[in-house]
């Protein structure tokens, strides 16, 4: 699914959380140690053998730990576009302020038409950068506190 075929994200159910609870905690204890595939086999009387590579594997697994915990999960090709609305939404910000951000060059974008498009992975990277900056921020500031006595 590309950025621009994405539907609102869809929270799992109680019912569902329990059982990506449990799916998660069987894959996890089949998940081999080294890098073979996992094979299942099919409970029909075919009995056909699917090798999963373990990529896959741990992906499924990241995805049933998520929903586990009650999160909706959305998978994205690496080299995905965002539109402005979309990258707003992934940072809980206003598009506006994105847009702000792109015009500023602190978040990189490319135009296609009138419209701007930010690589998904230049928004992880955004995201985490000023992630660090904040928190250092707020390191620096609880060091003024105690020096200060506050």
């Amino acid at each position: 699914m590309s950025a621009t075929d994405s539907h609102p994200p869809q929270f799992p159910t109680a019912d569902e959380v329990a059982q990506a609870k449990e799916a998660g905690r069987q894959l996890a204890r089949l998940l081999p140690e080294d890098q073979r595939p996992l094979r299942l086999v099919t409970a029909n009387n075919q009995h056909e053998m699917i090798s999963i590579p373990p990529g896959a594997v741990r992906l499924f697994l990241d995805v049933l730990t998520q929903l586990g915990q009650g999160r909706a999960v959305t998978v994205l090709p690496k080299k995905a576009e965002l539109t402005t609305q979309e990258a707003a939404d992934y940072l809980n910000v206003s598009r506006p302020y994105v847009v702000k951000l792109i015009e500023t060059g602190k978040l990189p974008a490319r135009n296609v038409g009138t419209r701007r498009r930010i690589a998904f992975q230049d928004l992880v990277q955004f995201d985490e950068e000023d992630r660090k900056r904040r928190r250092s921020a707020l390191d620096e500031i609880g060091q003024l506190d105690q020096d200060l006595g506050i």
